[in-house]
């Protein structure tokens, strides 16, 4: 969960990895550190402690580190704490290997027993050290090159990494290696950049090498070439990414958590619009160009979705949706806990593995393991050329666009979309929807980004009421169906960026011991777009002020009989009862945004985590 960026080419090297750590810094920023070479000398390695503006000054910027080939990072701690001695990059023991390092290594204790046994001492905490001594290690007792010492590595090493070298020896040269953590190689104008994730070279190429699982790379100012573990050449295709460097920039906004809320209707509209046919919403929805035509998608008969963290909740969301639309029996894992269990499924089972950034560690493992039971598997990934984008048999891309904040919200939203349109084209396949019904359900979703465009104009009040409950500890969010899962969703936020104390509960779950938490002053948010939910929601709502909680309704325009109930509403506009949630989302990441402002916490890179979870 850290960030790697590398640079070869005519022009000094360090304030432009600088730059590319700064685009990184949502992956980590425990730490940071810049290894430069110039010409055929060591590299100068420089180290600091905290946020990355820390090792700018001590670098003044880059300016004081010449040179025109380094290798830089950012960290998320996991092998010892935050410290200037354990932040990377790390040095083999003469200096002769230095080496950036993303994952964690398994076994490293072990590796460090056997290189102490063979001469190596350590300076450091961290397992990173422990992989760059391995390489030297192997690197001098064979006398190979670096390819070969990096496959002995790779061979020996147990669990995730990439990795970026430079070795005293190769002065021309970074070598890199890949298992399970993303890494990618940017191809400029007589330039080469190396970096863990496409923002941090975007503003200086758009041409890229995405490596493979089990993967080296040696990198040249003039190119680059991939190797498999038997050091044979591997071709390798470039991508040309569509993104521009503007989207992963705040533009006119404070954060990139409100820039991202504000774009949720092109990532929704773009989402969509891709899997229509030829676009056009009259011609309705086609999933053939993923290979999944209406004969394929009859042939299941059951769905399982896995994913993680807010991923998860989209794909509680889908199993509802799913199951109404299609018919079909639906069950969604935590891919944390589904890759150790012995769940028996059904071999005619599509597995939709949902991720951002396509690299998510239990995420992709859970992948495998459905691969491996011999179930079709589809992913729902944000980023083109990713790890469950390449193995998974079949892939919708949401277009959201590069997402920085922490706290995901238009990767959401279009992940959503894509679950949705996988229920419409499945329920008609399945002839649980009419041609009519679908295409109907289709107009809706079409109008789900002018929708979502008018729940944002909502965000004075929500702000107003944020700001008078900043100072509140706790925070409940309650709900039923669909509008449960919402409420998981919101209280994820605001836990995750606020730092507020928060829970959400199924409302009819309230008499069986929550009610007991709920005193004169508890903010409780009430979620009610359900129709046929709505009373008996609204009974749970009046059973919390009755016990003196301050309630918060969220409701869809015309049950205005919620003012007689609730302290402060929120309208959001009518849609299908399917899709509520895509409209009921909006106030909710906005009421965790602004407590998050008035409390004036770190909103885009809150304590203790990481964009992308790239490690158990």
């Amino acid at each position: 969960m850290c960030g790697i960026v590398g640079y070869l080419g005519p022009k000094q090297a360090a304030p432009i990895l600088l730059d590319g750590l700064r685009r990184l810094e949502y992956r980590g920023y425990d730490s940071a550190g810049l290894a430069v070479r110039d010409g055929a000398g060591d590299p100068v390695v420089v180290r600091a402690k905290g946020r990355l503006r820390i090792l700018a000054e001590k670098t003044n910027g880059g300016d004081a580190l010449p040179g025109n080939i380094g290798i830089g990072h950012t960290r998320w701690a996991t092998h010892g704490e935050p410290s200037e001695a354990n932040a990377h990059p790390h040095i083999s023991l003469d200096a002769s290997v230095v080496g950036v390092h993303n994952g964690i290594i398994e076994n490293y204790q072990e590796l460090r027993e056997k290189l102490i046994n063979n001469g190596y001492t350590y300076y450091s905490q961290t397992d990173t050290e422990v992989a760059v001594n391995l390489v030297d290690y192997y690197l001098k007792k064979y006398k190979v090159g670096p390819i070969d010492a990096l496959a002995k590595t790779m061979v020996r090493v147990r669990g995730t990494y990439a990795l970026a070298v430079m070795f005293r020896d190769f002065p021309g040269e970074i070598y890199a290696a890949r298992k399970d953590s993303p890494l990618i190689i940017g191809q400029g104008e007589n330039e080469m950049f190396l970096a863990s994730d496409v923002p941090a070279i975007l503003d200086r190429t758009r041409d890229v090498y995405y490596m493979g699982n089990l993967e080296m790379a040696r990198v040249r100012q003039d190119g680059v070439t991939f190797f498999d573990l038997n050091g044979d050449a591997v071709p390798k295709p470039l991508t040309h990414i569509e993104w521009d460097a503007a989207a992963a920039e705040k533009g006119e906004f404070e954060h990139f958590m409100m820039k991202e809320i504000h774009e949720q209707p092109r990532a929704v509209s773009d989402t969509l619009h891709s899997f229509l046919r030829g676009g056009q919403e009259e011609a309705g929805i086609d999933l053939s160009d993923i290979g999944l035509p209406d004969e394929r998608l009859k042939e299941f008969d059951s769905v399982l979705f896995v994913a993680c963290g807010s991923a998860y909740h989209v794909g509680m969301i889908g199993q509802y949706v799913l199951e109404d639309l299609a018919g079909i029996p639906v069950r969604v894992e935590l891919a944390s806990e589904f890759r150790y269990r012995n769940l028996p499924v059904l071999p005619k089972t599509l597995c939709v593995v949902i991720s951002q950034s396509g690299e998510t560690a239990d995420s992709l493992a859970a992948l495998r393991e459905a691969k491996a039971r011999g179930l079709t598997t589809l992913g729902i990934v944000n980023v083109i050329g990713s790890s469950i984008a390449r193995e998974s048999d079949h892939v919708m891309h949401t277009l959201a666009g590069p997402e920085i904040a922490v706290a995901t919200t238009k990767a959401f939203s279009a992940q959503l979309i894509a679950c949705y349109i996988l229920s419409i084209a499945m329920g008609r396949a399945r002839g649980n929807l009419t041609d009519g019904a679908a295409s109907q359900l289709t107009k809706e979703l079409c109008a789900l980004p002018g929708k979502i465009e008018r729940s944002l104009e909502d965000k004075e009040r929500i702000q107003w009421f944020a700001t008078k409950f900043s100072g509140h500890r706790d925070a409940f969010f309650i709900g039923r169906g669909l509008d449960y899962v919402a409420c998981m969703e919101g209280s994820l936020k605001m836990k995750e960026i606020s730092y507020v104390h928060s829970e959400a509960y199924a409302a009819g779950e309230l008499k069986h011991g929550t009610i007991s938490l709920i005193e004169e002053g508890t903010l409780v948010v009430c979620v009610m777009t359900q129709s046929e939910l709505f009373p008996k929601t609204l009974s749970n709502a009046m059973e919390v002020q009755s016990r003196g909680g301050y309630l918060m309704g969220l409701t869809s325009y015309g049950n205005y009989s919620l003012e007689d109930t609730a302290d402060f509403v929120v309208y959001t506009p009518k849609t299908d009862p399917h899709f509520t949630v895509s409209l009921s989302i909006i106030p909710l990441q906005l009421m965790a945004y602004y407590v998050a402002v008035a409390k004036g916490v770190d909103i885009d890179k809150p304590r203790n985590l990481a964009k992308s979870v790239t490690v158990e």
